[in-house]
């Protein structure tokens, strides 16, 4: 289980680079130990140089954008290798939401699976919110509302974005795949009943004489 995504208001932050990968969202060498600090990791190549400073034209080292909650980014977000450690990078940061043309298949199922909302968006709508959130970084704050599935920048930019049902309302109710699943014990117990009254042969124990192999 999750907590249940609410409604929030957060700063949003432009990465609207395409096929960003995993290792470029956390780094192997922030995976070399079981107590790392991940949110640290987050881009950690790029947010930092090789002595550890910080890179000051990196967006997310930038005020208002090193306190973001959302990440506007390219298409195929998330492509490369499979590590679940990238989803856990960018919620140790503080990101909440990502919003993209399009995501690599399996970090998408890994962020929606962690309570990562993957909002998917179009492409004109990401050139508009980027251009606007560089313009003006001091109306950097978006309204994230995962059932009306909008967000919203002021009174002058409102965004739609996709996700399946089934996604959405596990990320509302702050289910598991366990759980999605246990919402439907008394038709999977109804369905096995049945199974079991149409084909009692395959359910039915063989019993074999003692000393014979299983």
């Amino acid at each position: 289980m999750t907590a249940p995504f609410t409604p929030f208001r957060g700063i949003a932050a432009p990465l609207p680079t395409a096929n960003i990968n995993t290792d470029a969202i956390i780094p192997s060498a922030f995976l070399r130990s079981p107590d790392a600090d991940l949110g640290r990791g987050l881009f950690g190549r790029w947010r930092f140089d090789e002595a550890g400073a910080e890179r000051p034209d990196f967006v997310l080292n930038r005020p208002p954008f090193r306190r973001a909650e959302i990440l506007f980014a390219g298409e195929n977000f998330g492509c490369g290798s499979s590590r679940e450690a990238a989803v856990w990078a960018l919620q140790r940061f503080g990101i909440r939401c990502v919003a993209a043309p399009s995501f690599a298949d399996i970090f998408y199922e890994n962020a929606l699976r962690n309570g990562l909302l993957a909002a998917t968006i179009g492409a004109g709508d990401l050139s508009a919110v980027a251009a606007a959130l560089l313009a003006d970084p001091e109306e950097a704050w978006v309204d994230v509302d995962l059932a009306r599935q909008t967000l919203v920048r002021g009174n002058a930019l409102r965004i739609a974005f996709a996700i399946p049902a089934f996604r959405r309302e596990a990320l509302m109710r702050g289910d598991d795949d366990i759980a999605v699943t246990l919402r439907h014990a008394a038709a999977i117990e109804a369905h096995a009943a049945g199974e079991r009254a149409r084909r009692p042969w395959l359910h039915r124990a063989i019993a074999r004489p003692s000393g014979d192999p299983a």
